[in-house]
């Protein structure tokens, strides 16, 4: 399950190299204000409210961070984002600048700029930008059971038995009924993948 500490960078995304992370940014923010800013964007373009912030900042019990925490230079001041929009689970991630805040609100903007799309009419092109934020799966050699394994039906099922076998497990994993977030999206991955396999004709 990704964790808010320590940091879980998405696989495949780049990292900046050290020599060119910038010291400033014009931002002006904190890492509570940044990070209230953020969830605001989540919200207001349909996110449910369980995003997990991940960096190599500690957290005390209560969630929020030890004090002067996210103003300290650390070596990898990194921050991704995980969040689950509709059935997708997405991810964001910067490690441009050297404070872990100006970095959290460096993606609150992108957020922000995104959902101008949607106010604008573009709804298909907000889908369209987010495609390129899915949530990569395990690397290769850590590949686990099949979409079939994991919905419990024969291989080739009609579309119709995914979808009664999605629901009867959605029942139980989902975040509401006392699952866990990365529960369901595996649950939801596993649905999209039998429904191609099912419609290409695929086994």
């Amino acid at each position: 399950m990704t964790a808010a500490y320590p940091l879980a960078w998405p696989e495949g995304w780049p990292r900046t190299k050290d020599v060119l992370r910038k010291n400033s940014s014009p931002f002006q923010t904190t890492f509570d204000r940044a990070r209230r800013d953020l969830r605001d964007q989540l919200r207001m373009m349909g996110a449910r409210p369980d995003a997990i912030i991940s960096s190599w900042i500690p957290l005390r019990s209560d969630g929020n961070i030890y004090a002067d925490a996210a103003r300290r230079k650390i070596p990898d001041p990194g921050v991704a984002v995980y969040f689950i929009r509709g059935t997708k689970q997405l991810v964001l991630a910067r490690d441009l600048y050297w404070n872990v805040h100006d970095n959290l609100r460096s993606i609150g903007l992108a957020l922000e700029h995104m959902r101008g799309l949607e106010r604008h009419g573009g709804a298909p092109m907000l889908e369209r930008a987010f495609e390129g934020f899915a949530a990569l799966s395990a690397p290769a050699g850590a590949r686990g059971p099949s979409c079939w394994e994991i919905l419990d039906v024969v291989p080739g099922a009609a579309r119709e038995a995914i979808r009664d076998a999605f629901w009867e497990k959605a029942k139980h994993c989902h975040p509401d009924e006392g699952g866990s977030p990365d529960e369901y999206i595996r649950l939801c991955k596993a649905r999209k993948e039998c429904d191609e396999a099912s419609a290409g004709g695929q086994t």
